[in-house]
Parts: C-alpha cells; sequence; structure tokens
C-alpha cells in the first residue's frame, strides 16, 4: 500500500475530514476539520472528493517523505513550503516525486493548513469518519497526532478527478481578508434560544469590543477573554446538546467558543452561535488572536452558507480540466 512517511511531525498535525456526524446523541464528539472550507478546497485542488480525509497542521508544519508520485495541495494558513529544496504553492495543485519530501517552513498567515493528497489518507473509518478525535484518542492514526516515523496510508490516486496543475486560487478564494487584520476576524453569530438567560443587552456587549483567544485554548473550545457578559438567572443549566461554533457562557462571564473536538453536551447558558459559514474564519484564530462577534439574522446565515456553497462548487469547477 502506499503511503507517505512522517519524518517531523510539526508541533499538532492529525488527520481529519468532515467529521463523525449522526453519533452526537450517543455521546460521540464529531471532531473534524478546525477549519472545513479549507480542508473542501485542498481536496478540490487535488481532485479528492468533498469527504476525503486530509492533514490539518497547526502552527509548526510537518515534513513528510513519498512512497509515490502524487498531486498534492495546500489551502488554510499561509506556510512556506518546499519539495526537496524547492518552493511550493499554497492554493494550488503541484505534483511530489516518489521519494520527494515536502516540508513546512515559516509560517505567515493563519494558523491551520490542509494538507491534501491525491487519493486521500486512507485509514480506517470509525462511525463513518476518519477523524481524529484526540480527547477520547478516536480515529486518525490511534487517535493522536502524527509521529516521527508514522506511515500513512494513501488511496488509489486514479480513483481522484484529473485537475489542472495550473490553476491558483485567488485571496479571496482561500478566505484571506486583508481587511481584518493579522491576528484579528470578525464572525457573524445568531442568538440562542437561552438568551433569557443573560442580562437585557447582553448580546450588545457581546458586539462591544474584541475578545482575545486565551492560551488554554484547544480544538475542544476557545476561551475568551474581553467584555463581561451578565447572567439573569445563573450560568447553569440541565445539559443540552452542543453545535458547533456555540458560544457559552460560565460564572465568570467570560466565553466559550465550541470548536470541532467539543463535548457532546454543556451545561451553561448558551448566548449565541458562531453561523456555518464563518466557523472556518474561527478555526484559523489562535492564542492570543482577537475575534470579534457581529450578530446576524437566520436570513443572512442562510445566505452566507449559500454563497459559501457556490463558491466551493466554483473551486471544484475550476480545479477540473
Amino acid at each position: 500500500m502506499s503511503s507517505f512517511t512522517v519524518i517531523r511531525p510539526g508541533l499538532q498535525t492529525t488527520i481529519q475530514d468532515r467529521g463523525r456526524w449522526g453519533w452526537q446523541s450517543r455521546g460521540v464528539s464529531v471532531a473534524g476539520a478546525m477549519d472545513p472550507y479549507s480542508c473542501r478546497v485542498a481536496n478540490a485542488l487535488v481532485g479528492n472528493d468533498a469527504d476525503a480525509a486530509a492533514l490539518e497542521m497547526t502552527f509548526v508544519g510537518p515534513e513528510l517523505e513519498f512512497d509515490d508520485a502524487r498531486i498534492v495541495a495546500v489551502a488554510g494558513a499561509e506556510f512556506a513550503i518546499t519539495i526537496d529544496g524547492t518552493p511550493a504553492p499554497v492554493g494550488a495543485a503541484f505534483p511530489v516525486s516518489g521519494g520527494s519530501r515536502l516540508r513546512f517552513g515559516d509560517r505567515a498567515h493563519g494558523v491551520r493548513a490542509y494538507l491534501a493528497v491525491a487519493g486521500g489518507i486512507t485509514v480506517p473509518r470509525i462511525l463513518g469518519s476518519r477523524s481524529t478525535h484526540l480527547v477520547s484518542r478516536m480515529g486518525g492514526l490511534a487517535g493522536r497526532p502524527l509521529a516521527a516515523g508514522d506511515r500513512v496510508p494513501l488511496g488509489d490516486p486514479m480513483k481522484a478527478r484529473r485537475v489542472r496543475l495550473e490553476v491558483q486560487l485567488t485571496e479571496v478564494e482561500l478566505k484571506r481578508d486583508p481587511t481584518i487584520g493579522p491576528g484579528a476576524a470578525r464572525v457573524r453569530v445568531m442568538p440562542d434560544a437561552r438568551l433569557d438567560r443573560f442580562v437585557d443587552g447582553a448580546l450588545d456587549v457581546l458586539q462591544s469590543a474584541p475578545y482575545t483567544v486565551s492560551r488554554l485554548s484547544d480544538r475542544m473550545g476557545f476561551r475568551l477573554e474581553g467584555p463581561h457578559l451578565q447572567h439573569s438567572h445563573g450560568a447553569d443549566i440541565l445539559s443540552e446538546i452542543t453545535p458547533l461554533g456555540t458560544v457559552q457562557v460560565p460564572a465568570s462571564g467570560q466565553p466559550i467558543l465550541l470548536m470541532a473536538d467539543r463535548q457532546t453536551t454543556g451545561g451553561y447558558a448558551r448566548i449565541a452561535t458562531v453561523i456555518s459559514a464563518d466557523i472556518g474564519v474561527a478555526g484559523q484564530r489562535g492564542p492570543d488572536d482577537r475575534l470579534s462577534f457581529d450578530v446576524c439574522t437566520l436570513g443572512e446565515a442562510l445566505a452566507a452558507r449559500a454563497a459559501q456553497e457556490r463558491a466551493l462548487l466554483a473551486i471544484e469547477e475550476k480545479a477540473r480540466t
């Protein structure tokens, strides 16, 4: 079976796909890519299906050696990438030869990058997904980040669609917005049904100033530091399901944004939920980055999701020969 070998693993490199959906009611966390948009873009560029597994790299990327010739692509955070010392692009498909080494160098933008390989990563599926859930040690390679010496199995590249190697995505297609500024982003949220657990004006406070992502944050959730959110009837509620992007508020009044590896239920009052179209924007934040919230309507959230899906379909079409 064809594979690549991990020479250096990077800081936290895991195998992720769309996630383990459909099992949360049974206590199984979803996991999946922290930036689903970028993961799908990388897969599109190499001709994989949207649910193919890829590598998610955080802060520091790996060095990998390939058994055979492949088409690969990187999207998401912008790293300096080389193949046997020769620079390679971000946001475009490019070939690697058998025995070649792909190395991630300095990071210029964002936190998480996604490496897709034609044919996909073919570790076993568990409950329908290859995603690594670090807390339960489920999926991926033994449920853990990659380590030096790991051999990661790859699927048949002939099953991937033919792609145009000359396609280079734009900044807009890669979702790098130069107007946001380094280390800062805005995401849209919808008010939660539990808004009555907060004093009047709490949503205005949520939008009043940026929050800083704490260094205690991880793939489960981002602890945020900023404007204090005041409860009207205490912070604790009966545990309820936790959708992706839930903004919980414990007794401290400092919100927690729940992300891919979140617990299946939670007992803190919820003030809002990040809309699905903006989850990837949040997923590119790291410790000490700033995150601002804008409340939107259901119609605006649906329109944003539809626009994002059209953009992804356009990228998939653009990449095909």
